[in-house]
């Protein structure tokens, strides 16, 4: 298949490249920030003691950015999959299961670790 650029020169061939991605970049951006404004954050649930005194644990073991709340209950099908409910608080402890797969999160629930969906954890 011919492309339309074809016969142009290289130099302008990849200005037009340039141009498209640089106006797609601009177009995602747009998205992103007004998908941010429109999705009202959830509401972060006040921590029992316990759960304080976990999340103060995980902080000083794993630092704060590593944070993360389950958005809703996981039951943990797989062997090394954690039983989580909505609300808990965990610690990051490597974006991919052994497989590579990213989709499975490896966190620390404050005591047992195991897999997790990442869909399912977004930043404390």
């Amino acid at each position: 298949p011919q492309m339309p650029h074809g016969r142009m020169p290289l130099p302008s061939f990849w200005k037009v490249v340039e141009d498209t991605l640089q106006q797609s970049s601009a177009q995602l951006q747009t998205f992103c920030q007004t998908f941010e404004t429109v999705t009202p954050s959830p509401v972060t649930q006040p921590l029992n003691p316990a759960e304080e005194r976990k999340v103060l644990s995980l902080v000083s073991k794993h630092g704060p950015d590593k944070l993360y709340q389950v958005t809703s209950n996981i039951s943990g099908s797989k062997d090394l999959d954690l039983t989580l409910l909505r609300g808990q608080i965990v610690a990051l402890l490597q974006s991919a299961d052994t497989k590579g797969n990213t989709n499975r999160w490896l966190v620390d629930a404050g005591g047992p670790r195991g897999f997790v969906p990442a869909a399912k954890l977004q930043p404390y």
